[in-house]
């Protein structure tokens, strides 16, 4: 059986990182990060799964089982 869970994986974290980043994007300059000492955590983070889940789909087409 030829499932690679990498492929779904990485297609989740890299559209939950997209969206996180776009939000940060548009959020920047905003008192919404007074609390987090001026850090745009959602911007932070947004790469972080999006280069997540981009490893992950390159592992995951790297490795891809042959038929």
């Amino acid at each position: 059986m030829g499932l690679d869970i990498r492929t779904p994986i990485g297609l989740m974290f890299t559209l939950f990182g997209t969206l996180l980043v776009g939000y940060g994007l548009f959020t920047s300059g905003s008192d919404l990060y007074q609390r987090s000492l001026d850090l745009n955590i959602n911007l932070i983070w947004g790469v972080v799964l999006l280069g997540f889940g981009l490893g992950m789909l390159w592992l995951g087409r790297k490795r891809a089982p042959k038929s």
